[in-house]
């Protein structure tokens, strides 16, 4: 079954479920960015660690319109932002201060945007 039936229903719940993954790791890069940065990349200048808190707080905001209303076309823009989000990491992949935060969150955004779009609720029939 799919067209609203219990296909969709499984596609939302595993979009819901992303979607709280992505907003809880949102709040945790908001609220204790240094406690991450010096678990996964503590060659980050300190002067930098802003920028964890700003990911979190978009993390935490898209994932969380997303946990609130899996539509399709709100997924569809939240992977568009995670692709670009990686994409914007690329520049910085190579660099000894920045390369391993570049990467890891790089490599989340594009996996997150993929996954999302796989498990994304399908579009009602027009």
């Amino acid at each position: 079954m799919t067209r609203g039936g219990h296909d969709d229903v499984g596609h939302r719940r595993l979009t819901r479920l992303l979607a709280g993954l992505g907003a809880a790791s949102g709040a945790v890069l908001l609220t204790r960015p240094q406690r991450i940065v010096d678990r996964l990349c503590p060659e980050l200048p300190h002067d930098r660690v802003w920028l964890v808190r700003l990911l979190g707080a978009r993390l935490l905001v898209q994932h969380g319109a997303v946990l609130v209303l899996p539509d399709p076309a709100l997924v569809r823009a939240g992977s568009a932002l995670d692709l670009l989000h990686a994409a914007s990491m690329v520049p910085f992949a190579g660099s000894a201060r920045y390369g391993r935060a570049a990467r890891i969150s790089g490599t989340l955004a594009a996996a997150y945007a993929g996954i999302a779009m796989a498990a994304a609720p399908r579009a009602a029939p027009r």
